[in-house]
């Protein structure tokens, strides 16, 4: 009978701000499978009332294109109930037993929306209450383990308990449309795929930034800091989607097996590469939007003598036949110049010019992901009004696909359709244990490095695009960031 999705968390930011309003708009647009049952789970004590009421007051606050009418909210309501947990207490798991066994539902979603250090024993608990049996799918939020041996643990543990197509380890970067389009335009058209190589392909970056401090999550912020918050997870997935082999086929393990090469591809760390080519930063005090804000040390939760990082640029290489030379720029911030994740294709200039450019106008393909999301593809062409008798003169223009106009209402949001994909067994858009492993190995030695370095993090004005010292890393090779050209 139709689905049930326990959401450990129920009353969570997490659940209120994205997993609450991807849900209904999967109602909203006819495509949340018929039969469904949405069980919040948390320490508060609420009736099923109570927690509506509480959904309803929150909806609110989230943009005003997902908040439901009064009459959607009634409708969509009559899906969501409350049990009050413990998680660290076997006798409540018995109680979620008994509710989930009483209706013996086709698939069982358990999403962790908790704090990370209760994945272990939540999944534990799910194994001796005797939830673990085939129609179940668990969730797993980021981030998974604090380190590569904590990441293993976790791991060891979901073996112990869950097949691995039962582990859900969600990236909602991998449910963005432009990343699905990344892969379409890629491996369902002719076009770019022969481009896609060092021959034509001269720098490659990804920006994932954010105007916003620290806000609420000072103490969570102070124990993670940007490299594991950002870089490890969201920022290497987009750079295994850009540097993949064309898999097989499109299974999720054909996906993932491709995704896996070029996390073991990427060029190790030592300790003179970790000097030059990994630059963090921490956002002081600054303006934004006009208007002062404080210094990451006078935010909230976080330690006034902090050396967490907010801000984080370094540059890599795939180590393989498609992409050996060219480098890959990654950068992550808090506090910067404006909101926006893109990733920036730059290709070769042609290699004899006859006509009169701009400085630096070779082509660009850019993938944004926020705030807006579409593929922009920056070419030169010659001006309509330009007299031939004259020297001819290129001007950059774009051809450009806005998603949200191209596609409207049609379009579905990154948690919507991981949700989605959770429900039917799709794994493709989902990361695998040893995908995971080995982008944390990858990660391990900088961290290394940070802890024996009694610098610290160099700062940056809130409001700017970071330390200047990442703008010389990339001069290096004879680049800019793109905000700079």
């Amino acid at each position: 009978m139709g689905f049930d999705l326990v959401l450990f968390g129920g009353t969570g930011d997490l659940a209120w701000r994205k997993l609450m309003p991807a849900l209904f708009q999967a109602f909203r647009h006819g495509t949340l499978p018929a039969g469904g049952r949405i069980i919040a789970v948390a320490r508060d004590t609420l009736s099923d009332e109570q927690y509506r009421r509480l959904m309803y007051e929150r909806f609110d606050k989230v943009e005003l294109a997902k908040r439901p009418t009064p009459d959607e909210f009634a409708r969509f309501a009559q899906l969501l109930h409350y049990l009050r947990m413990d998680l660290s207490q076997p006798q409540d798991y018995a109680q979620l037993a008994a509710l989930l066994q009483a209706r013996q539902a086709d698939t069982v979603v358990m999403y962790v929306a908790t704090a990370p250090s209760l994945f272990t024993t939540v999944c534990e608990q799910i194994a001796a209450a005797g939830l673990n049996g085939p129609a179940t799918r668990v969730v797993l939020e980021k981030p998974l383990g604090h380190d590569l041996a904590s990441n293993q643990a976790i791991n060891a543990t979901l073996r112990r308990v869950l097949r691995e197509d039962q582990v859900f380890r969600i990236d909602h970067y991998l449910g963005k449309p432009s990343v699905q389009n990344l892969f379409a335009m890629r491996f369902g058209n002719a076009l770019f795929e022969p481009l896609w190589r060092r021959e034509t392909i001269a720098n490659i970056e990804i920006t994932i930034a954010e105007d916003l401090g620290v806000e609420t999550r000072g103490a969570f912020y102070d124990q993670t800091g940007a490299l594991r918050d950002m870089i490890q997870n969201h920022a290497l997935q987009l750079l295994c989607a850009i540097g993949m082999e064309p898999p097989i086929n499109a299974s999720a393990n054909a996906i993932r097996d491709e995704k896996l090469k070029v996390l073991q591809s990427l060029k190790p760390w030592d300790e003179a590469t970790i000097g030059q080519n990994v630059i963090r930063g921490q956002y002081a005090a600054g303006m934004v939007r006009g208007q002062p804000v404080p210094g990451y040390r006078e935010e909230k939760g976080v330690a006034p003598d902090s050396n967490t990082e907010t801000f984080v640029a370094l540059r890599t290489e795939i180590m393989n036949w498609r992409w050996a030379g060219v480098p890959f720029y990654l950068r992550t911030g808090k506090r910067l110049a404006e909101r926006s994740a893109q990733i920036m294709v730059h290709f070769r200039p042609v290699p004899h010019h006859i006509f009169k450019t701009p400085v630096d106008a070779a082509n660009r393909l850019v993938i944004h992901l926020q705030p807006q999301d579409g593929l922009d593809l920056r070419l030169l062409a010659q001006g309509a009004t330009q007299a031939q008798s004259v020297e001819t003169i290129l001007t950059p223009v774009s051809l450009n696909l806005d998603f949200a106009q191209r596609f409207g209402t049609e379009r579905v949001g990154a948690y919507e359709r991981l949700l989605l994909d959770v429900i039917a067994g799709r794994l493709n858009l989902f990361v695998r244990s040893d995908e995971q492993e080995e982008a944390w190995r990858w990660v391990e030695p900088i961290l290394e490095h940070w802890r024996r370095d009694p610098t610290g993090p160099r700062p940056y004005a809130a409001g700017s695009w970071g330390p200047s010292a990442a703008s010389a890393m990339i001069a290096r090779d004879g680049f800019c960031w793109s905000e700079e050209v």
